[in-house]
């Protein structure tokens, strides 16, 4: 059978997905979320202490994200996701000032590490070879099992390139994931692999298209709204307790549950999921960055990893942060303004600034975390999961969320017998 109707549980991108392809498909949607706004880790909001609109962090996407392209140009977003017109990769090394531009050529034929002014500064075409090796990985595989984590090319590319895609330390990272990324960006060369950031936020570029798009087809979103418990019955989902007592799931509805992996276990204690994690931190200064600011910059050498350069302000993440996110905040963001200041070489005084520390921010990217990773489809027939934590094959992603979205949706459409 297929579903007339769903439940989702869950508005951030991942539930938002789902909820598009379905209403799309004439499917009639209910969705919730326990938060008081929409859009999960990819949420903006105005924060007073900088007077500016920021977002909680800091996501890249690539032009390749062909699910990235399909749900904006579903809900009609407009507001531009913006970068060069090549996949240019800027750096800087704090700790001897070398700077550096990675050019990855447009084309699938990857001549670009054949030419001594796109590589890496001081490695050549044998040094790229090995990279091959990632692709043939088992599901068991390391990242550091499978090539040298050493030398110029991992040191100045893989390493910060790969701490940001996994949020996990990089030789430690799972091969096949790696392996997911590669395949849907640098294989399909440089077209696919060109850097986009949301501006001026996540909510402009993603949240409030696909709210606007849902409310103008009767499916709102209700903010504030937890779900308590769930009641199973054979191979079904019977109802949902959302506070008040159970309600009763309909015989044609479909349940999606696209929440964080640890209120999914919490719920349903059956489910596997990964159960390590791993922070990330960003940091906002109120600032007009330098007219000469890549808008996105590799740092190496410092405690700032990825500068993005906004009209309003300057942007700093830092990716598998464990050791920083207790630290204090005004010792941070002193601590990443000495870093922008040595990155973009100039100097002024501390700007207003903002930290946001999300301690649980992405599931670690090892095999083992990989291999707990549970399926869209579950033991209960009208039940689907939903989330960048799920086994999309990609690393915890803007693309993996929306792909996660779809596949359930996509179920929940087509409708499963036992």
């Amino acid at each position: 059978m297929s579903f007339a109707r769903a439940t989702i549980v869950g508005a951030g991108l991942a539930g938002l997905s789902a909820a598009v392809r379905l209403v799309a498909a004439g499917v009639a949607v209910r969705i919730a979320d326990a938060a008081a706004q929409a859009g999960g880790r990819c949420r903006s909001y105005r924060d007073p202490q900088l007077g500016l609109v920021i977002d909680n962090g800091n996501h890249l996407v690539l032009a390749g994200n062909r699910s990235v392209e399909r749900f904006r140009a579903t809900i009609g977003a407009t507001t531009p996701l913006t970068g060069p017109d090549h996949a240019d990769f800027a750096f800087v090394d704090l700790a001897d000032g070398a700077r550096w531009t990675i050019r990855i050529n447009d084309g699938r034929l990857p001549w670009w590490v054949l030419a001594e002014g796109r590589r890496v500064p001081g490695s050549s075409l044998r040094d790229y070879l090995p990279l091959a090796k990632l692709l043939g990985g088992g599901p068991s595989d390391s990242v550091g099992e499978r090539i040298d984590a050493a030398g110029p090319v991992w040191d100045r590319l893989l390493e910060p390139v790969l701490l940001a895609v996994l949020n996990t330390p990089p030789e430690k990272g799972s091969a096949r994931l790696t392996a997911g990324v590669l395949r849907e960006s640098l294989l399909r060369g440089g077209k696919a692999s060109l850097p986009r950031i949301a501006e001026p936020t996540l909510a402009a570029a993603f949240i409030d298209p696909a709210l606007a798009w849902l409310a103008a087809r009767d499916a709102p979103v209700a903010l504030g709204k937890r779900l308590r418990a769930i009641a199973t019955e054979g191979d079904r989902v019977t109802a949902l307790d959302w506070g008040s007592g159970a309600e009763p799931v309909a015989a044609d509805e479909a349940v999606i549950l696209a929440v964080p992996p640890w209120v999914a276990s919490a719920l349903l204690p059956e489910i596997s999921a990964p159960d390590a994690f791993h922070a990330i931190v960003n940091a906002h200064f109120a600032v007009r960055p330098p007219s000469t600011a890549p808008q996105m910059l590799g740092v190496i050498g410092g405690a700032a990893q990825w500068l993005f350069a906004f009209s309003d302000r300057i942007s700093v993440t830092v990716s598998h942060a464990d050791a920083l996110v207790d630290q204090d905040r005004e010792e941070l963001a002193r601590l990443f303004w000495d870093d922008i200041r040595r990155a973009y070489g100039f100097d002024a005084p501390l700007p207003p600034w903002q930290i946001v520390k999300e301690k649980r921010a992405t599931f670690s990217a090892t095999p083992g975390q990989d291999a707990k990773r549970p399926p869209t489809a579950t033991r209960w027939r009208n039940l689907f999961l939903a989330g960048d934590w799920t086994r999309t094959g990609l690393p915890a992603t803007i693309e993996g969320a929306l792909r996660s979205g779809e596949t359930a949706a996509a179920l929940a459409i087509g409708g499963r017998t036992r």
